[in-house]
């Protein structure tokens, strides 16, 4: 659940910076920020229990660039809809789906190479233990 936070804190970063200066409006651009987000998060979060199923594990071998592509598809319909949802205006719909989950597409890629990093970490530190009280 921490990973999903701090992801979901870099998204709703990105999303409020990126609809205000679309929409000029802060009302408009706080609830996108809110709203694009909290959807995203959810599946986010479902999203990655796909992705720690075992056979994909096995499968893609926790190829982050795959991970985020995927991720990526699911990205641009939420943001599609949830902004044509609130502004009605298909313009402004498609150019936030298209620069703020490429925004945001990034920072998960950078946000994934951390928490993998910090896995491999954990993993590394759990052995070193292992090895030196047996």
């Amino acid at each position: 659940m921490k990973k999903t936070m701090s992801f979901a804190v870099i998204h709703f970063t990105v999303a409020f910076t990126v609809a205000y200066i679309l929409t000029g409006d802060i009302l408009i651009g706080s609830l996108i920020a809110m709203i694009e987000p909290m959807v995203n998060t959810v599946a986010f979060y479902f999203h990655e229990k796909a992705w720690d199923s075992k056979r994909l594990k096995r499968t893609m071998k926790n190829n982050p660039g795959r991970k985020t592509a995927s991720f990526a598809v699911i990205h641009f319909s939420v943001a599609f809809g949830v902004v044509y949802v609130l502004t009605g205006d298909i313009l402004i719909g498609s150019v936030m789906a298209m620069i703020e989950p490429c925004i945001n597409t990034m920072a998960y890629y950078l946000h994934e190479r951390v928490w993998q990093k910090k896995e491999a970490f954990r993993m590394m530190q759990c052995r070193h233990n292992h090895s030196v009280t047996a």
